[in-house]
């Protein structure tokens, strides 16, 4: 089984990052015995690209690239990878109201080869690769649909759900930024409560990212119709 799980944050080892490798981790406990799974953690912010250049290459009939990504840049082996395997996770942080615009670019790469201009809405996908999409904020719960935050997430999941599977969700808010609240202009948050919470909840986040990998695992191990 192949695993990949991609990283939008531009930080390697904070909240979205560490949450990937607890859905990882999940998903490799929950195998069966036999099974094995290869799984990757990807940093969109290592690599070089653009998002989508709309030259439909990907779209001419009988041309070299039809239903793939003519753009050869440093997504092109990501994107030939994912084509190979069994589960994407998706891990962005909220900026703005929505993801991270290193999480939008590459999806607009991975995704528009793939759909088809038809009234049927069918998909080029070579695999219907199982999906999850893991979601972190600094707002609360509360603030969180105040806000319409999984309604606006919702178009980029329904087109993921018609090119590939709809994914699972997970949503981790109220997530703690800095190791000191004190050096930045940041007087919106209590760097005390948010320190405090972090310590009583981030484990629990975590556990819910180890449930949402085994779920994933289960998923691909009864095939998707």
């Amino acid at each position: 089984m192949k695993i990949i799980a991609i990283n939008g944050s531009p930080r390697k080892h904070a909240n979205t990052a560490t949450l990937l490798e607890e859905v990882l981790k999940g998903a490799t406990y929950a195998l069966s015995d036999g099974q094995s799974a290869e799984t990757s953690l990807v940093h969109l912010y290592e690599l070089h690209y653009t998002g989508c250049r709309s030259c439909f290459a990907c779209k001419r009939l009988g041309g070299a690239s039809y239903g793939h990504c003519s753009v050869h840049d440093d997504l092109l082996p990501l994107l030939n990878s994912i084509a190979e395997a069994d589960a994407l996770i998706l891990g962005s942080p909220i900026y703005f109201g929505s993801i991270s615009g290193q999480m939008r670019c590459f999806l607009e790469r991975l995704l528009f080869p793939w759909l088809v201009y038809d009234s049927e809405g069918s998909s080029l996908a070579p695999r219907r690769l199982s999906t999850a999409f893991l979601y972190t904020m600094n707002i609360t719960e509360k603030q969180m649909h105040e806000r319409g935050y999984p309604q606006a997430l919702a178009p980029m999941e329904a087109y993921i759900g018609r090119i590939l599977t709809q994914p699972k969700t997970l949503y981790v808010t109220d997530t703690c930024q800095f190791d000191d609240y004190n050096a930045y202009m940041c007087t919106c948050f209590d760097g005390t409560a948010k320190q405090a919470r972090r310590a009583e909840h981030f484990p629990t986040d975590c556990q819910a990212a180890r449930e949402l990998g085994a779920a994933l695992a289960k998923q691909v191990v009864q095939p998707v119709a």
